[in-house]
């Protein structure tokens, strides 16, 4: 049997092969990397389980010192905090019937995410009647977005996938909140470029792609700033000398329709409450709960009650992050003309970087959206390492200072020993951030130039 290879140029027939050992092998490590990405999650659901139950009180909520717990024990997730506060426990549909309050407070269903999020919130409490069966069914939606993202990143980089598979942040962050969809849907995004075998042409893998990062706004918003690193690396991979305004042109357009798609039912059914989503992000203070450079860097003037500084911030933050986008971009376009491949992935995670170090939140679980990006782009073991040291010191001090400050320990908000590791992983993460945006835009990006040179034309 003959046919053309992925990839090959037209007219150049290779005889097809029967499933060689290094096939098999293949096979049998990515259902290695599966399974063990499996047997984290188990261990990341085991270790938010500890602060479910073992009784519960007559809202659902696990008793007898739940409060103290999260805390105490370091296994306070998101999700089985927000059983309360936002009708999730009620069982009401989001956003079509909710709104927020002029002091910035969520009613009627409405949740601080985006559409796709919210609908998994909803669906992880169908059935549930206390905090510990949320958290168990909204980990048993999630856990296939897990082991999906395994099985892509072992696809596209074999075993380099065991820092996912085995890494501490999926037994820190994997039920932490909803993010493993939306890292599923970046990762899915870089697959449908870089690894899908298919004769299509790039430019309809990318308009798939852009499909994929439209789906991951509407989760969490962080991949549609992947699309423009995108568009531009379609543009520059047509036939040298000439630029493929069309193909590039089709991923914003896609990102675009898919993000109206999904979110057009919402607004129509119930306008208030979905833009409350919205609402809620813009009004949130930089508080010692964000964990940002923006808190630490400007204690105590960065206190709620401080008017002016919030008010600051909230074109300072967001300002920084777009110039730390367009400086990765343009950085993108200097290796373009120098080298001849535009690094998508390598400024797509460069951005991450800057969204993650300038922004006025960093939430613990950020980690899971970088986490991948260490994988695709083969970054250095020391800065890997690094950078979870510093994460497991902010993911395990953040929750015992919060502890020590509600216990009535008597010490000020940035006295003790856990105030200062909270301030160790927070510096440290900030510089180890600066330096992987560097790391980042310096590196090879391998997938896109080995699909630059699958794709070119031949030059007759």
């Amino acid at each position: 049997m003959t046919g053309t290879a992925v990839g090959a140029v037209p007219g150049e027939r290779l005889v097809s092969r029967s499933p060689s050992s290094g096939v098999v092998a293949g096979r049998v490590a990515l259902a290695v990397l599966v399974l063990l990405t499996g047997v984290t999650l188990l261990f990341g659901y085991a270790n938010k389980a500890r602060c479910a139950g073992p009784e519960f009180d007559a809202a659902g909520r696990s008793a007898p010192d739940y409060e103290a717990r999260i805390d105490r024990d370091v296994c306070y997730s998101d999700i089985q905090h927000l059983w309360l506060g936002r009708d999730i426990d009620q069982h009401v549909f989001p956003y079509v019937h909710g709104s927020i309050t002029p002091d910035g407070v969520l009613t009627g269903g409405v949740v601080e995410y985006p559409v796709l999020t919210g609908l998994l919130i909803w669906a992880g409490a169908i059935g549930a009647g206390n905090d510990a069966e949320f958290l168990l069914g909204s980990a048993l939606i999630m856990a296939p977005f897990g082991l999906l993202t395994g099985y892509l990143l072992g696809r596209l980089t074999r075993w380099r996938a065991l820092l996912w598979a085995l890494g501490p942040p999926l037994v820190l962050y994997a039920f932490h909140n909803w993010d493993l969809p939306v890292v599923a849907c970046s990762v899915a995004a870089v697959y449908a470029v870089h690894g899908w075998r298919t004769e299509r042409p790039l430019a309809f893998r990318a308009t798939v792609a852009g499909v994929l990062l439209g789906l991951g706004f509407a989760f969490k918003l962080y991949p549609g700033a992947f699309v423009l690193p995108l568009a531009l690396y379609v543009l520059t991979s047509s036939r040298p000398g000439r630029l493929d305004w069309s193909g590039a042109m089709r991923v914003p357009l896609a990102a675009a329709a898919t993000v109206v798609l999904v979110n057009l039912p919402f607004a129509v059914a119930g306008y208030e409450g979905w833009r409350a989503s919205f609402t809620f992000q813009q009004l949130r203070k930089v508080d010692f709960t964000t964990n940002s450079i923006w808190f630490w860097g400007f204690r105590p003037e960065s206190e709620p009650t401080n008017v002016e500084f919030q008010s600051t911030m909230s074109w300072v933050s967001p300002t920084l992050v777009l110039l730390s986008f367009a400086l990765a971009v343009a950085v993108g376009m200097w290796r373009w003309r120098r080298d001849g491949v535009y690094p998508w992935i390598g400024v797509s995670a460069a951005m991450l970087c800057g969204f993650l170090l300038l922004h006025k939140v960093h939430s613990p679980q950020y980690t899971l959206w970088l986490l991948p990006f260490f994988v695709l782009l083969q970054v250095p073991w020391r800065w890997v390492a690094g950078y979870l040291v510093a994460d497991l010191v902010m993911g395990v001090a953040i929750f015992r200072w919060f502890y020590a400050l509600k216990s009535g320990a008597g010490i000020g908000i940035y006295e003790g020993i856990t105030a200062q590791a909270v301030a160790v992983g927070v510096w440290g993460r900030a510089a180890l951030l600066v330096v992987l945006f560097v790391v980042f835009l310096r590196l090879p990006d391998r997938l896109s130039e080995r699909t630059h040179r699958e794709t070119a034309p031949s030059v007759p």
